[in-house]
């Protein structure tokens, strides 16, 4: 896709950025069919999708905003709004409930001062729910950008915290 020199001074995307997705669409059959991966693109370099960059991808994917958007809202960790530098993920699944989801939502929630679905003032974290991590043999578990806890209590609550700068 070629954007014009009004357009190319008012893209969301670098270059760069442009280029990967450009070579995603151009792996698939159909452009549409390349939207997850465009949208993951989008995200590992800005953190989330704001509306603006939504419609400059859907063009790119020959799509309407309203369906690349059903996409990226289909999806728990595609973000539709700014993120902390940190995204921490807790398991709200049935095992998990029943090992101590209540005890690891309680103490992060004291521990960050927000709730669920915020981010903190500072912009360091970002707290959401997810149904599952996969760790039910090791409930109650999260996960902070990618990595994975179990077994958790209050103390490695904490310490996990102090992990992230």
């Amino acid at each position: 896709m070629i954007l014009t020199r009004e357009e190319q001074r008012h893209s969301t995307l670098s270059e760069e950025v442009r280029s990967e997705m450009l070579a995603a669409v151009a792996a698939c059959e159909r452009k549409r069919g390349a939207a997850l991966d465009v949208l993951l693109i989008a995200k590992r370099y800005y953190g989330w999708i704001s509306d603006e960059m939504l419609r400059e991808l859907a063009v790119i994917l020959e799509m309407s905003p309203a369906e690349l958007d059903s996409v990226a809202t289909f999806y728990n960790q595609i973000y539709r709004k700014p993120i902390g530098r940190h995204v921490i993920l807790v398991c709200d699944s049935v095992s998990c409930w029943i090992m101590g989801y209540d005890l690891v939502r309680v103490r992060l929630t004291a521990r960050l001062g927000i709730n669920l679905g915020q981010t903190t003032p500072d912009g360091r974290f970002t707290l959401l729910p997810i149904q599952c991590l996969g760790a039910c043999d090791q409930a109650p578990a999260m996960m902070v950008d990618g990595e994975l806890f179990v077994n958790l209590d209050a103390t490695t609550i904490d310490e996990i915290i102090q992990r992230y700068p």
